[in-house]
């Protein structure tokens, strides 16, 4: 695997624009273009899904089934994504996942693959969630306007762990661009700037917070937060086995200095790998 230690800003800025001069190949150009409008628009889906979701407590969704069954429904719902998500992560999810693409481009279009099936599976959780109807509480006046202020920071921070992360990977415009110009696709390096200075895993963090810091409070809201944030707290130690086999002692030395979920006060040097 390919990685480069360049800024997040000047990675995606280049390859953003080695994808309007791509080579000559009409079928490849046509796939990648497919593949990056079919990854962009299911990911805009899901995003807009799970915020406006979210932001009515999940009281607010397209599911119908019947109680009791509902609650096995959403449930489901729940466990197929982090159970999916860290198949495909897994060696063997890899190789899965490289078969998926026509015309012997599956390795190449990997993270977009990998980015549309996630995001499939974050819409189905968002849009076919079965509400049960019970409100708890709801956010008025001062507290609504707070609550939403909060809300937006959150997301804003997932957005900032995902761009300090590698936007192009977590987008999955790696793959689809990096086809566009028949090039190897180039991994960024271990992140290490940004929110990635303060704890190691920022991105599960935002994320778990966008499910704790909704205007509206439900069963169905507790129950979502409560699964996805067990997940965004055991998660990424698989993620860090594959960073300590990856990058060995750099990633032991990240380890010891940059505490895993919750910042410390205690300042410590920061030397970019």
């Amino acid at each position: 695997m390919n990685v480069t230690p360049e800024s997040p800003p000047n990675r995606l800025w280049t390859l953003a624009l080695g994808t309007l001069r791509p080579p000559p190949g009409a079928a490849r150009i046509a796939l990648a273009l497919a593949y990056g409008l079919l990854c962009h628009i299911v990911f805009g889906l899901a995003v807009l899904a799970m915020m406006s979701a979210m932001f009515f407590g999940m009281s607010e969704s397209f599911g119908r089934v019947p109680a009791p069954w509902s609650v096995l429904a959403n449930i489901a719902l729940i466990v197929q994504f982090p159970a999916v998500h860290s198949l495909l992560l897994s060696s063997h999810g890899s190789r899965f996942l490289a078969k998926l693409a026509p015309m012997g481009h599956g390795k190449t279009l990997l993270t977009t693959t990998y980015a549309i099936i996630a995001s499939i599976q974050l819409l189905a959780i968002f849009a076919f969630w079965t509400p049960s109807g019970i409100i708890w509480w709801r956010a008025e006046g001062t507290g609504l306007v707070l609550i939403c202020a909060i809300y937006t920071l959150s997301w804003l921070l997932l957005i900032w762990a995902s761009f300090d992360a590698g936007a192009e990977v977590q987008s999955g415009a790696l793959g689809w661009m990096s086809l566009m110009q028949k090039i190897r696709p180039v991994f960024p390096d271990m992140p290490t700037r940004g929110l990635f200075r303060v704890i190691r895993q920022p991105i599960y963090v935002a994320f778990a917070l966008t499910t704790w810091t909704v205007p509206v409070w439900t069963p169905d809201q507790l129950g979502l937060a409560s699964g996805l944030t067990l997940y965004c707290l055991v998660a990424p130690t698989l993620k860090e086995r594959r960073f300590a086999r990856r990058y060995g002692d750099r990633f032991a030395a990240y380890k010891h200095r940059v505490p895993y979920a919750f910042p410390t006060l205690r300042r410590v040097k920061h030397h970019d790998e």
